[in-house]
């Protein structure tokens, strides 16, 4: 026989969670029917996207920049995520763990001054 009593703290706290997400996605919708807020136009529910409203066929091609940005952004984000992680256990790791950051963060920085020098990170 397997003992289930230990599955109910998971339980408990999935019901709770599911019960505050539940909350906070339906609360603020009820409330701005109740006092009124809720007042659809045709600005409202237009689309937005990418900064401009939408025009011609959706299967129309964006500039790349936009995907230039996004990448950009990813990386470098990516890369300073790999810093706090480094930064705690610096203790453990040692020499051989701050010479191989070092050379991570040169090599983020070669490329921070390439995307800069060819143009990647200006925008008209």
């Amino acid at each position: 026989m397997v003992d289930l009593s230990q599955y109910l703290p998971i339980l408990i706290f999935l019901a709770i969670a599911l019960g505050l997400s539940a909350a906070f996605v339906f609360l603020p919708m009820g409330v701005s029917r109740l006092t009124g807020t809720n007042n659809p136009d045709a600005s409202k529910l237009s689309e937005y996207e990418c900064g401009f409203p939408a025009f011609e066929d959706s299967r129309s091609q964006f500039d790349v920049r936009f995907y230039l940005v996004a990448i950009l952004f990813i990386i470098f984000d990516l890369e300073a995520a790999f810093l706090f992680p480094w930064a705690v256990s610096l203790e453990f790791t040692g020499w051989a763990g701050w010479i191989t950051m070092m050379i991570f963060l040169f090599e983020l920085i070669i490329g921070f001054a390439y995307a800069w020098k060819v143009g990647a990170l200006e925008w008209e």
